[in-house]
């Protein structure tokens, strides 16, 4: 039972070699594009999805900030559309991998911190001691901001994983008891079904949440660094 439940989340292999590269390359394929002056309605829907987010997320910016606007538009799609193809049936979530989460939120995270430093030095140490704190409770304070900062790639990444990790699990166990259950009360077997299908639809949601959600964090982090 445990293999069977953790299989989805076990690296892809082909002919002995890693398929997961492939499969993380995959998503941008799917992304339509158009060579035409006039786009058809499922490129004018994508554009205007991509134009309206990427507004959202860069209104609060300022100049140099919004010129990691095409990073997070691309990165927000990325996460979504991989999080979407892993509710396929027989398929492979890489964002369920925190070694792939972290490999994404640890360089984001140090670029935004490196950029602080270097162009707003004095506000980047600001944010380590806050103003009219009591003088006790300085060096405190420093090491509790200080872990805050560095633990804000790991929260990350964190974050995405257990939350599609969850979602799986919950669909596998569902979809197990449904199967189950078909044998044994049909009645049962529907009102299980029903949740079901519920359900995927409530991760689909999340999927497009959590891709929303890892990238604005990531904009706001920028944001306090520039």
């Amino acid at each position: 039972m445990n293999e069977n439940l953790f299989a989805s989340f076990i690296a892809p292999t082909t002919l002995g070699l890693p398929a997961a590269v492939l499969i993380i390359l995959f998503p941008p394929l799917l992304i339509p594009t158009s060579k035409y002056l006039i786009n058809n309605r499922l490129i004018t829907t994508q554009q205007w999805l991509i134009k309206l987010t990427s507004k959202q997320m860069m209104t609060m910016h300022n100049t140099k900030g919004r010129t990691w606007s095409l990073m997070l538009v691309s990165l927000i799609i990325f996460i979504a559309t991989t999080n979407l193809l892993g509710l396929l049936p027989h398929s492979f979530t890489p964002t369920t991998q925190l070694s792939m989460n972290l490999a994404m939120a640890i360089p984001l995270w140090a670029g935004a911190v490196i950029m602080g430093f270097r162009s707003k030095i004095k506000n980047a140490l600001a944010h380590f001691l806050p103003q009219g704190t009591p003088t006790p409770l300085i060096p405190m304070l420093v090491i509790i901001e200080t872990i805050s900062l560095l633990i804000q790639p790991m929260a990350l990444a964190v974050r995405l994983t257990a939350n599609i990790t969850a979602g799986h699990l919950l669909m596998h166990l569902i979809g197990s008891a449904t199967l189950a259950m078909s044998t044994i009360n049909l009645p049962s077997t529907l009102i299980i079904f029903t949740i079901l299908i519920l359900l995927t639809i409530l991760e689909i949601a999340v999927a497009l949440i959590q891709a929303y959600v890892f990238t604005l964090l990531v904009s706001l982090y920028l944001h306090d660094n520039t």
